[in-house]
């Protein structure tokens, strides 16, 4: 007499999967919608740089002496950085994370800065060697020459970069600065039934 084993049970392992990841995953979810609103602040104010001042590639000064230098567009980039990560922040705070009532408002930003600074490293040397015409991975100057908006550098060497460092900051942001948030509202769902 033979047996067949039973088939496995998918709809259990897709339920487990859900229970233990579905939270992360719509957290992650969020994350993006607020990192894409903030991928076109951060793109909208490197536009209105280049438009004050359009030779972006112009060396403010040199690096410790070397033959690399910090660039106009590095400039650009870090005032760019600073008004999406607050814009960010604001939104992540209220929506994403839900931790309106997690501590001051400045309590939380500082954090979410430093670990939006990470992110703004890996973006800038992304960035960085888009640009440089001698790097191996430089966008082609033949297809991207400033010529008008779409062809412009400087706007697809951005994009790229803040798209690269987007999973370096959910990941800090989740595991470091929103990390008590988690933990509060765990508790406060508990909380009733506890009382029950």
């Amino acid at each position: 007499m033979t047996t067949t084993p039973p088939a496995p049970n998918t709809t259990g392992a897709r339920k487990s999967f859900w229970a233990k990841y579905g939270y992360t995953i719509r957290q992650f979810f969020k994350f993006g919608v607020v990192g894409g609103s903030g991928v076109l602040v951060n793109l909208l104010v490197v536009i209105v740089c280049k438009k004050l001042y359009a030779d972006y590639e112009m060396p403010l000064f040199s690096l410790f002496g070397t033959q690399w230098s910090i660039r106009l567009y590095h400039l650009y980039a870090t005032v760019a950085f600073l008004v999406a990560n607050t814009w960010n922040y604001q939104l992540n705070r209220m929506w994403t994370f839900k931790s309106r009532h997690h501590g001051g408002w400045m309590r939380g930003f500082f954090p979410f800065l430093a670990a939006g600074l990470a992110a703004f490293v890996v973006n800038v040397i992304v960035q960085t060697l888009l640009i440089n015409p001698t790097s191996p991975v430089a966008l082609p100057r033949e297809v991207f020459d400033d010529s008008n908006g779409f062809r412009t550098l400087l706007y697809w060497a951005t994009l790229i970069g803040t798209l690269v460092a987007t999973p370096f900051n959910f990941v800090l942001s989740k595991l470091w600065v929103f990390a008590g948030v988690r933990a509060k509202n765990v508790r406060a769902k508990e909380a009733p039934r506890a009382g029950e």
